[in-house]
């Protein structure tokens, strides 16, 4: 008898729209406060230009802190908490999915918890109410969180 799973904690993260900043900074953000919770963290990037710019927004985002990541396929994803690509299928367990692709990200199971990080680009707001009401239709539970970069 299989052990049934839970489904994933699904989480909103949009920038207020006074905030400065866009969904990568965010992403960043998410990654600094995951982290430090000792979560294993997949970033599922839309395409390898944006994992790239993921990869080096993560050593730059703060002076005094040190996020240990690296790119699917050119680092060891066993001594790699944070693991950035653009495969759907991060190879290894990991707690956390952040989803930075406009499509519903697949093995969904596989994750405890999705985070979806919003900023004010309308083709990246219109995806994000889409991918919404395709995680409210599936029954999942969908929190909200507005957020200002400081």
């Amino acid at each position: 008898m299989t052990e049934a799973v839970a489904p994933p904690r699904v989480s909103f993260y949009s920038l207020a729209d006074d905030a400065a900043g866009d969904r990568f900074q965010l992403v960043c953000r998410l990654v600094e406060r995951i982290y430090a919770t000792g979560l294993r963290i997949y970033i599922l990037a839309a395409s390898d230009q944006d994992a790239r710019h993921v990869d080096r927004l993560l050593w730059t985002y703060r002076e005094q802190s040190f996020l240990p990541h690296g790119l699917k396929g050119e680092t060891d994803a066993e001594l790699t908490p944070i693991l950035i690509g653009r495969d759907p299928d991060p190879g290894d367990a990991r707690s956390v999915l952040i989803n930075l692709a406009a499509r519903v990200p697949e093995h969904l199971e596989r994750f405890e918890r999705l985070c979806e990080a919003v900023d004010h680009d309308p083709a990246v707001r219109e995806a994000a109410r889409e991918r919404y009401r395709h995680y409210r239709r599936a029954g999942l539970a969908v929190e909200h969180y507005e957020i200002r970069l400081a």
